[in-house]
């Protein structure tokens, strides 16, 4: 199973939520680190919008997913974008 695969699984299955776009933004950052040619795996991006995230604040909802996904920053994810919101709240995406 991809990085992609298994942090959408965890994430669906902790959050239950009613969108979730778990996005590969690797080869966006080939070339900013010497010999970093933007392998697989290493930047993602997390948006999803869940019930319980409502009441939440942002810094705890982000510590949540952060927590949640920590197995994967160890074993060499290097970026963790994350945008999340409750229903009803205003999204740029």
């Amino acid at each position: 199973m991809s990085l992609r695969n298994r942090i959408e699984a965890k994430l669906r299955e902790a959050f239950s939520p009613e969108r979730l776009f778990v996005i590969d933004e690797s080869s966006q950052h080939a070339g900013h680190q010497p010999g970093f040619e933007g392998a697989e795996g290493t930047h993602m991006r997390v948006r999803i919008v869940a019930p319980v995230f409502t009441g939440m604040t942002r810094l705890a909802r982000h510590r949540a997913i952060t927590e949640l996904l920590q197995p994967e920053l160890d074993a060499g994810l290097h970026a963790l974008a994350i945008e999340p919101a409750a229903p009803g709240e205003e999204t740029r995406w």
